[in-house]
């Protein structure tokens, strides 16, 4: 079988084209470098301060290496903000078992891990600007949790009884988010109880009929 024919301009056409997705393949591997990099050298700074800043390290998951490099450090403090992560692997809460405040914020997250609940000193956790529709059960079984910021999703949903029943929980920010009325109602009752932050609460459509 003969070899495609092809004629200069063609040619040069081709040879143009591999240049461009040559130099965007440079580019990618610099960048991909630059991250790598960048995560090392904030898991060694953890190493000494105990607070592990992971935010906007173009991270898509908490890579394994991260898990090996802080195997011996006892994390206080873990910010893993400003990502695209989707999700928390069950294995965090084991190997970050000691951590007192989790800012998950600025990521694409919707799930969190049952496991959470196993962080027995965590004290404050961010969800805050991610894709959650629903406020995760989870973060009513956390013991030591007090503040929980939510602000910013798109939660419609949230087990208030559940809340109600929080172990230490004492305030929630819970602004910004497209609650139903009635949600927003009980968690207007629960106010005595722990304080919470919500936007005006939406008028249903049935409200703004005339009688």
């Amino acid at each position: 079988m003969k070899p495609p024919a092809y004629n200069a301009e063609e040619v040069q056409q081709i040879s143009q084209e591999q240049g461009e997705r040559n130099v965007a393949m440079a580019v990618c591997v610099q960048l991909a470098g630059r991250a790598i990099i960048r995560v090392v050298a904030r898991c060694e700074e953890a190493q000494d301060n105990r607070n592990l800043d992971l935010s906007e390290c173009q991270l898509m998951q908490v890579p394994d290496a991260v898990y090996h490099l802080m195997r011996h450090t006892e994390l206080k403090s873990c910010d893993l903000s400003g990502n695209v992560i989707t999700k928390i692997p069950p294995k965090f809460a084991v190997k970050f078992s000691l951590i007192t405040e989790l800012n998950l914020s600025h990521n694409q997250m919707s799930k969190l891990p049952e496991e959470l609940s196993e962080l027995q000193a965590l004290e404050r956790l961010d969800i805050s600007y991610n894709a959650f529709i629903a406020l995760p059960v989870v973060t009513f079984r956390i013991p030591q949790l007090k503040r929980l910021l939510a602000n910013n999703n798109s939660i419609i949903e949230i087990d208030v009884e559940m809340l109600r029943h929080s172990p230490a929980l004492e305030f929630i920010d819970l602004k910004e988010n497209p609650l139903p009325a009635r949600i927003h109602d009980h968690l207007q009752d629960l106010s005595l109880r722990l304080r919470i932050d919500l936007s005006s609460r939406q008028r249903e459509e049935w409200e703004d009929l005339s009688v």
